[in-house]
């Protein structure tokens, strides 16, 4: 951590951006650390990134299939339409999550010595996106167990994840300052992943937005086209994919990003006040 004073807290905007490249090493150990952290004091540790979608995804199909007789989209096992949502879900919500809490986490840090506070929100994301990997490898497993193959489309995954990147860190940059300030958001958060998890087509399928007069405030939901994209990159062109929606996503999670920068720059300052 030798590189962690090269300038100090209220340097220009461009010695900020080569400082964050310049400790480019304690971002890999703060991810390391987040990493370790997760699971260091549970007693099946990583079994639990296994253990959690699959009861997800069984709860879900028994609650949504089974009860409220709703229907996936045709030609696509339900149970992998579930899995296939709670998986970027999934990512997205632990990886806002870790981020909104981050710097309250390493606040030990942040009021010992300076560097780039961005840097504790970007370790972060390892933590969710180790649990994606798990969860995404559990979905493989059981295309071959529905006998459902994969198509093509998965070579726009990439382009889907980094969209749930972009939005859980806009998000996620906003609440961490609202976090350090009032630490009631600390409560809200959860709330907030939990209502979010049932108003994104995870259990059902977006079809039955589609012609209603709702559907294009329903689209401005930046998780609706990034899940929707999601599940026709896994389960090809039988899954539900609006491709309008990727449009309003897109402006939306990068607009946010771009803003929630900028008031965490601005308020990273003072976070040493409120720790």
């Amino acid at each position: 951590m030798q590189h962690t004073t090269t300038i100090k807290a209220g340097g220009s905007e461009k010695d900020y951006w080569k400082d964050l490249w310049r400790n480019k090493q304690l971002l890999l150990i703060l991810s390391k650390r987040d990493i370790s952290v997760r699971y260091k004091q549970t007693l099946l540790g990583v079994a639990w990134s296994v253990l959690r979608p699959i009861m997800t995804m069984t709860v879900m199909v028994f609650v949504f299939s089974y009860v409220a007789k709703l229907k996936g989209d045709e030609g696509v096992p339900y149970p992998l339409m579930v899995l296939c949502g709670i998986t970027i879900w999934t990512f997205f919500a632990n990886t806002f999550s870790q981020i909104s809490s981050s710097i309250l986490i390493n606040s030990n840090l942040v009021s010992k010595v300076y560097f780039p506070r961005l840097l504790m929100p970007l370790s972060s994301v390892a933590v969710g996106f180790v649990d994606f990997l798990i969860t995404l490898g559990i979905f493989l497993i059981l295309t071959v167990f529905f006998h459902h193959p994969l198509s093509w489309n998965i070579l726009y995954l990439p382009a889907f994840l980094l969209l749930a990147f972009i939005t859980s860190m806009g998000f996620g940059l906003f609440f961490a300052v609202l976090n350090v300030r009032f630490r009631d958001i600390g409560q809200l958060i959860p709330f907030i992943v939990q209502v979010g998890f049932y108003i994104c087509p995870i259990a059902y399928s977006s079809r039955l937005a589609e012609g209603t007069w709702y559907e294009k405030y329903y689209n401005l939901n930046p998780m609706v086209g990034i899940i929707d994209g999601f599940k026709w990159c896994l389960l090809g062109d039988k899954a539900y994919f609006n491709p309008n929606s990727v449009y309003s996503t897109a402006i939306i999670s990068v607009v946010i990003l771009i803003l929630s920068l900028i008031y965490f720059r601005k308020k990273e300052n003072t976070f040493v006040d409120h720790i």
